[in-house]
């Protein structure tokens, strides 16, 4: 089986465009209140992603033909996982629909892949004999804000230098 692409609004970033350098991190409405005795409590009034790609290669990615002012479906290969010891887990993003989500059982000090089912963005692993734990994984989608990317071109290495930043609608 090859590896999926990163794709943002339906155009893969192929290799010639660079082996993408691939970001993502929680942004949100968070803040820590402290009450009159000093104890902190957490507030969280939404959480959602961002992130960036970036490569460098032999051609451009081939993204300016892309809408930026409307939404982009983004495709990531950023692996996700959710380990514990039980056999369901409810994804916290929705995975790829061409990349189901996968599973590894924990035996002894060794990870084993495991069956694993998705529906409704529930993971149910298929038990196996003697497994201490078990881990899911999944590569999401979201659909994202992105802006142009600022692009590079050098005659020196005969390169061609790009970045996308990107945060989840």
């Amino acid at each position: 089986m090859s590896q999926p692409k990163i794709t943002l609004g339906g155009i893969p970033i192929v290799l010639h465009a660079g082996a993408p350098d691939l970001s993502e991190e929680a942004i949100g409405g968070e803040t820590l209140l402290r009450m009159s005795d000093g104890a902190g409590v957490p507030m969280t009034h939404w959480q959602k992603m961002a992130g960036s790609i970036s490569g460098q290669g032999w051609m451009p990615p081939g993204l300016d033909g892309l809408d930026y002012s409307q939404p982009l479906e983004l495709r990531s290969t950023q692996v996700n996982s959710m380990q514990g010891a039980g056999l369901v887990y409810t994804l916290p993003s929705t995975p790829r629909p061409d990349q189901a989500p996968w599973a590894f059982a924990l035996l002894g000090d060794r990870w084993q892949p495991a069956a694993c089912s998705t529906v409704d963005g529930v993971a149910t692993v298929t038990a196996v004999n003697g497994a201490e734990a078990y881990q899911v994984w999944w590569m999401p989608v979201y659909s994202v804000k992105a802006r142009r990317p600022p692009k590079q071109q050098s005659s020196a290495s005969a390169t061609h230098s790009w970045s996308i930043a990107w945060e989840e609608l």
